[in-house]
């Protein structure tokens, strides 16, 4: 069994106690932070994160901790598949497992002790669900959430956030300020490769046939004009050759925009693509999805000269960028390496990892 865990500060203290549980009752710990104790984060975070990796099956369930254990539980339902109950008590945890079936359990910080963690727990995990007039209910909630999903898709894009353990790593490392300009670099290009398998998954497949050293056989490859990538400049720069690398072949035209540090909105300055955009799966390379201005204009300049199937992958992105990119372009999907809190007064992504073009390129 593989259980992820993730808190805020509020649940920084407790979430070593229930690793320490979880361990020595021989279960696989996917920790998804916070790993460090920091007064200003958000349990929005941890319980996507979490969340996030029921709904792609990394994990067979979940433990999230924050203050009183109701907001984390709140933000992780939010995500398909999860359901998320805060558990005071070895009753409530029994209860909450044997009829609602929860994936996810909630602890609060400030309301359960440490030596009370393998008691609920404990509970939790030993308790089998009821079914019957239990599952009925649940399925009726997942054929509603399902419905809801179906709904959010054909109207807009859909938006993906990376669990991915070596994703998460490397995000980590590449946020300190203490990472170097070469290290910055590698670590953009490591996973934004890594981001390939995912974001490429629904491109169309044709077969045909080709002869092995034994035989003729049919494969798959990929239908059509394949794909192009349009990263936004500067920073957009340092994901190309991690998609190059793993697909040589595609097309990369250049968008040229940089931000008004007044108005925050986008300026443009240079646009060039292939000359058959309009045939291609397209990619938008933006690394920071803040405010959004930035990344809905590139969109905006991409549709303008043709192009229909188009998805924007960014490496970090705040909630506001997501909101302002889907109310332009509700049919683009999103792809993110990490979805941070919020925007500061100056428009930087909290905690963000500062302006990636700079750090990129070492300059200020």
């Amino acid at each position: 069994m593989k259980i992820a865990v993730g808190c805020d500060h509020a649940g920084y203290v407790l979430k070593g106690a229930v690793i320490d549980f979880l361990r020595a009752r021989n279960i696989d710990v996917l920790d998804l932070g916070a790993y460090e104790y920091d007064k200003e984060d958000s349990y929005v975070d941890p319980a996507f994160r979490v969340g996030g990796a029921i709904s792609d099956e990394t994990v067979d369930a979940g433990i999230l901790m924050c203050g009183t254990g109701y907001g984390i539980s709140i933000a992780a339902n939010k995500v398909p598949g999860v359901r998320a109950v805060a558990c005071y008590s070895p009753e409530s945890a029994k209860t909450a497992k044997a009829h609602n079936g929860i994936n996810v359990i909630a602890l609060g910080g400030r309301e359960t002790k440490p030596e009370d963690v393998p008691a609920i727990l404990g509970a939790w995990l030993d308790t089998e669900f009821e079914g019957g007039r239990h599952l009925q209910r649940l399925n009726k909630i997942a054929k509603a959430e399902k419905s809801a999903l179906n709904l959010h898709t054909q109207a807009g894009g859909k938006i993906t956030i990376f669990t991915h353990p070596l994703i998460q790593h490397k995000v980590g490392i590449i946020r300190s300020v203490e990472t170097s300009v070469k290290q910055f670099r590698e670590l953009l290009n490591e996973i934004t490769g890594l981001m390939v398998y995912e974001i490429t998954r629904t491109l169309p497949l044709t077969e045909k046939e080709i002869t092995t050293p034994i035989q003729k056989t049919i494969v798959h490859t990929i239908e059509g004009r394949k794909m192009a990538i349009i990263p936004v400049l500067r920073a957009g720069l340092g994901m190309v050759d991690g998609i190059l690398q793993i697909v040589p072949n595609c097309k990369v035209g250049h968008i040229g925009l940089y931000r008004d540090e007044k108005t925050l909105k986008p300026v443009e300055y240079y646009c060039k693509l292939p000359f058959d955009i309009e045939e291609r799966d397209i990619f938008v390379l933006d690394p920071m999805l803040a405010t959004g201005g930035s990344s809905s204009a590139a969109i905006e300049l991409v549709k303008k000269r043709g192009g229909k199937k188009i998805s924007l992958v960014c490496l970090i992105a705040a909630p506001e960028g997501i909101e302002r990119v889907h109310a332009d372009h509700p049919d683009v999907n999103i792809f993110s390496a990490a979805l941070d809190s919020h925007l500061n007064d100056h428009g930087y992504i909290v905690p963000g990892l500062g302006d990636a073009g700079d750090r990129l390129f070492g300059t200020k």
